[in-house]
């Protein structure tokens, strides 16, 4: 269940299977020591097959970064209270990750 509306959002990124497990950070962007905070990628079934995903469940509007490693960002995101932001996991590394 997501908990979305006002200045509250949520943000589900989606990824293959061989990220099944993994952990993924994202941080606020637009806030000073935004912090990090994370969630397992974990598969998810539904009527038309299966997918694998992170869900952010309630995240306080704003533009994040989602982060491939500790040191690269995979890509930016901005959230919006009362909406689902979307993000699509890179099939290949950015330029510069471990």
């Amino acid at each position: 269940m997501l908990d979305i509306g006002a200045d509250t959002g949520a943000l589900i990124i989606y990824t293959g299977r061989e990220q099944h497990g993994r952990e993924i950070e994202i941080s606020r962007t637009d806030v000073p020591g935004g912090g990090r905070t994370h969630v397992a990628v974990r598969e998810r079934i539904v009527r038309d097959g299966v997918f694998h995903s992170a869900v952010y469940p309630d995240l306080p509007a704003g533009r994040y970064t989602v982060w491939w490693d500790d040191d690269t960002p995979a890509g930016a995101i901005s959230v919006t209270g009362g909406a689902i932001a979307e993000f699509v996991w890179p099939s290949s590394a950015p330029p510069g990750s471990r």
